[in-house]
């Protein structure tokens, strides 16, 4: 945060210092409306894409068939609908952007909360119910996004010290957040308009730290009642946060970009390119954590594709890998992405899912679960929606980058869909049910 003066020369009971004015303590003529307000406007847009990108995710993990974490949100549940396949990329940039920007946002909220710092010591606490809900939804306010970042963060970094379930505590704390967050914008709008009209900015950056002087009084009770001498001018405390959140930036937006930028993923453990060659990609749960042993995917592998037909007595087709080979093969480039925000873009051979439904006596099926090989673990079943599984780029795929998968990847097949996020991109997979009903199971 800027490096300015807070510290107070000793002072008596009496003094905005002592016991009834511990907010006088912070004395750096930074602050004031119109620096707090610039912080303000920069997390008054890019917060509700935070917000918005995340709500979006959570509704792209199929909520309507149970595989959305948390299963029972109660009244908070979020209206059903199926999630699109196109543009093809819409879940890679969604969770990219909401990891991403979360990241990059650090900075800047750091920035505000040193800020407003006088505000959260003002004594007495409350002087009047107006007064007493704005400071309650800045507890929500600044507890949500201190919870909300340090848990985001920590799962990233597959860091589960918390104790609890993160995808319930995230999603009920999202919720918390961003009530406090409409209520704070409220309430506080009106002073953000007039604080950033009160100053230029293309002024505040032309003053250098000797020029700096503080903000006049306020009703905020923001600038420091006996202001110490500046370390740092405003465009330096600019800099130094705008600066933080762009190095922020670039040691994360490598996860979801291919290529060179890869490798400036320092921030994400799994977004980084693992090796070369055609299966050199990113993965997040290999064969050997998910128990896949080589003899489950060897020569007596068979997929088990389950719906209408006749053609065993069981009404299940049974293919081994060489008849799959031998089908139609279709050939797309699509994405895969990660709830941790990496992704990457790859060239996938496989046969067509809407023709393995044909195959299956039911061209116009209404859902699809696919089972892995794996056994139990949120990775072993996906429910496909029917416009899932009839995209004409939709594969059980066999090949990737003109090779054949390998074991990490899901050999002998795995699920590509446009849009579908990865950990329902099923690996290794054992069978697909297609249901003709609105059934799930």
């Amino acid at each position: 945060m800027p490096a300015t003066t807070d510290s107070a020369p000793e002072d008596g009971p009496g003094s905005a210092a002592g016991p009834t004015g511990v907010a006088g303590r912070w004395r750096s003529p930074l602050r004031g409306p119109w620096l707090t307000s610039v912080f303000g406007l920069v997390l008054l847009i890019g917060l509700p894409l935070v917000i918005v990108t995340g709500l979006f995710d959570y509704l792209a993990y199929g909520p309507q068939f149970g595989q959305a974490f948390p299963r029972d949100v109660g009244w908070l549940r979020l209206p059903y609908f199926d999630w699109p396949t196109r543009p093809s990329w819409l879940f890679r940039v969604s969770q990219g952007l909401h990891v991403a920007l979360g990241i990059a946002l650090i900075p800047v909220v750091l920035a505000k909360l040193w800020s407003v710092i006088p505000k959260l010591f003002a004594w007495p606490p409350v002087r009047s119910v107006a007064q007493a809900l704005e400071r309650l939804s800045l507890v929500l306010l600044v507890g949500g996004i201190l919870f909300q970042t340090v848990t985001g963060v920590l799962n990233v970094q597959y860091a589960y010290l918390f104790g609890f379930d993160f995808y319930t505590a995230h999603y009920f704390g999202a919720w918390v957040f961003t009530a406090a967050f409409v209520v704070h914008v409220v309430l506080k709008l009106p002073r953000l308009v007039s604080a950033l009209r009160s100053r230029s900015l293309r002024a505040e950056l032309r003053t250098p730290r000797a020029a700096t002087r503080p903000e006049p009084p306020d009703p905020d009770g923001l600038v420091a009642p006996r202001p110490g001498p500046p370390t740092m001018s405003r465009r330096g405390a600019l800099a130094l946060t705008g600066g933080g959140a762009l190095l922020l930036a670039v040691l994360t937006v490598g996860q979801s970009l291919d290529g060179r930028w890869r490798r400036l993923a320092l921030l994400l453990p799994r977004g980084r390119q693992p090796g070369d060659g055609p299966n050199g990609f990113p993965v997040n749960r290999t064969a050997a954590a998910a128990g896949i042993q080589q003899a489950d995917t060897g020569a007596g592998w068979r997929l088990e594709l389950r719906g209408d037909s006749d053609a065993d007595a069981d009404g299940t087709v049974r293919l081994s890998r060489e008849q799959l080979l031998g089908m139609r093969l279709h050939t797309a480039r699509l994405p895969i992405a990660c709830v941790e925000g990496w992704s990457t873009l790859q060239t996938w051979t496989g046969v067509r899912l809407r023709d393995l439904a044909a195959l299956a006596g039911v061209p116009e099926p209404a859902s699809a679960t696919v089972s892995s090989i794996q056994r139990g673990g949120l990775f072993s079943k996906a429910t496909l929606q029917a416009n899932q599984v009839l995209d004409p780029d939709s594969l059980l795929a066999l090949r990737v980058n003109g090779v054949d998968l390998s074991l990490d990847h899901g050999f002998p097949a795995r699920i590509i869909v446009p849009a579908l996020p990865g950990v329902h991109c099923t690996k290794w997979v054992a069978t697909i049910e297609f249901q003709i009903g609105g059934g799930d199971e």
